[in-house]
């Protein structure tokens, strides 16, 4: 009989946010985050941010503009906003982790939401929120399963991005480490598994950090204050439990040079370098020289306090978090190729890949080279914290969801992990797909565009009964993990 090369304790399990699923929209004490103001939207329709401008006009913009100076954001009563109910877990936590439980899961990846925490996102803290999630928390380990908590998942308290400016003002840092202390003291006996900031590499706007501008120096300056408040995080992490496994997250996508003319290679390698810049100062603990010679040319001029790049390289991380859902392909002439949809940006056509209706390459082989180039170049332990395809699933009379497309993606990404650990002698700890639930779509608001093992009756305008079913796919994920990854 076959033995699994995945170690026996492989956390497998899935992946949620709380943005995206957790609902709850302002329930038990929780305050307005900057996801409350995103419309929904589709592949072709962007999201929009609702906001109010300083004079108190009721605009809209996309959410990767730049709000204007002083405008604040605004709940529209009259618009439906995907994050205020999403799929429920808040009113649905007990039936959901029995679902998992059912499936075998050993782990179970969620965010906290920091304004359920702390409503305005200051010292002020609700326990009402806290009691929430030692409630989910407590149910987890009933059943055995790991808790693996993002502290935060693309969100801001409203009120730090209306009255601070976000992440460009250093005083977040603060607040943020505050919350921080919040839940390792609070939960140090439950939860092992943290990671500070979901991929930290698209942290760039007022949706996600609060900042009311996007030039390259307000993200960087931005970034800078997410890095010096992630390595506080760990070192405080580490003081308060020493057992704790504190990782980073970073998205993930490979590119490949279009062919092998050295300009074609040298793009693929700026474009791998601005993924990677983001783990070097997380796991290396320093800004790589490549990314200070950039800011000379580009005229960024990082404002540091005394103490920081200390800070930066005694706070580095455990493990790299990382999500992969597509590869992409980098041309030193790019108005010659052809683009396709691509995760949270236009991405180049990959001639030798298929791609998803949502026009995201299908690569399972670029995951094993992932892990081969992550391993190689950091030589920590690795977790695969989000992989999936998103596709629109039916619902049959009889109440099955036939996702043959959804097993063969999984299948072909589980083959490439265990090569990585068999072959190349990668130290992976886990995988968590993503949206291992229906969950709303991070890119485009909708609830078509479905991820999970287990289905949910929601639609895109936010009808539906909120029931729970299980696809072919949960029947197929049960068994894997059963077997520790040996699939028939």
């Amino acid at each position: 009989m076959s033995k699994s090369v995945f170690p026996e304790n492989f956390l497998w399990g899935g992946a949620t946010a709380a943005n995206q699923y957790e609902g709850g929209y302002l329930s038990g004490g929780k305050g307005l985050s900057t996801l409350d103001a995103i419309t929904g939207g589709s592949h072709t329709t962007p999201r929009m941010i609702t906001y109010k401008t300083k004079e108190g006009k009721v605009e809209t913009c996309s959410r990767g503009e730049a709000l204007p100076e002083g405008a604040v954001g605004y709940v529209d009563p009259d618009k439906y906003y995907p994050s205020h109910v999403a799929t429920d877990f808040y009113n649905h936590y007990k039936e959901d982790i029995a679902l998992f439980a059912e499936m075998g899961f050993k782990c179970f990846r969620l965010s906290i939401a920091w304004a359920r925490i702390c409503p305005k996102g200051t010292k002020e803290i609700n326990e009402e929120g806290l009691a929430f999630y030692d409630k989910v928390f407590d149910e987890l380990l009933r059943y055995g399963i790991e808790p693996i908590v993002t502290i935060n998942h693309f969100d801001i308290p409203m009120y730090l991005a209306d009255e601070l400016d976000g992440w460009s003002n250093r005083k977040v840092i603060d607040y943020f480490v505050f919350f921080c202390e919040t839940l390792f003291k609070r939960y140090k006996d439950k939860v092992k598994y943290w990671m500070t900031f979901n991929e930290i590499n698209f942290l760039r706007s007022w949706t996600q950090i609060g900042i009311h501008q996007n030039d390259q120096q307000a993200k960087y300056q931005a970034a800078h204050h997410l890095f010096v408040a992630s390595a506080k995080a760990v070192k405080l992490g580490h003081k308060i439990n020493p057992d704790f496994n504190i990782g980073m997250m970073v998205a993930y996508i490979p590119s490949y040079p279009m062919s092998c003319n050295p300009n074609d290679v040298m793009e693929a390698i700026k474009f791998n370098r601005e993924q990677e810049f983001y783990i070097d100062v997380q796991v290396k603990g320093y800004y790589p020289a490549h990314k200070v010679k950039e800011f000379e040319r580009e005229n960024v001029v990082i404002q540091k306090e005394a103490g920081d790049d200390e800070l930066i390289k005694e706070g580095t991380v455990d493990y790299i978090g990382f999500s992969y859902y597509m590869s992409t392909v980098s041309a030193a002439n790019p108005d010659e190729v052809k683009y396709v949809g691509g995760n949270q940006m236009p991405a180049v056509k990959n001639p030798y890949l298929q791609e998803s209706e949502w026009g995201w390459a299908v690569d399972p082989l670029g995951l094993r080279i992932s892990l081969c180039k992550l391993y190689d170049r950091y030589n920590i332990p690795l977790f695969v914290v989000e992989n999936g395809f998103g596709a629109v699933d039916k619902l049959e009379t009889d109440g099955t969801i036939q996702d043959d497309y959804r097993i063969d993606y999984f299948s072909k990404h589980i083959a490439a992990m265990k090569d990585a650990i068999e072959l190349d002698g990668v130290d992976l700890i886990g995988y968590t797909p993503w949206g291992c639930i229906d969950v709303v779509s991070s890119g485009t608001g909708e609830m078509k565009k479905r991820y999970g093992f287990i289905y949910v009756d929601m639609d895109d305008e936010g009808n539906g009964t909120l029931d729970r079913s299980r696809k072919q796919s949960f029947y197929w994920y049960k068994k894997v993990i059963a077997a520790n990854g040996l699939q028939e």
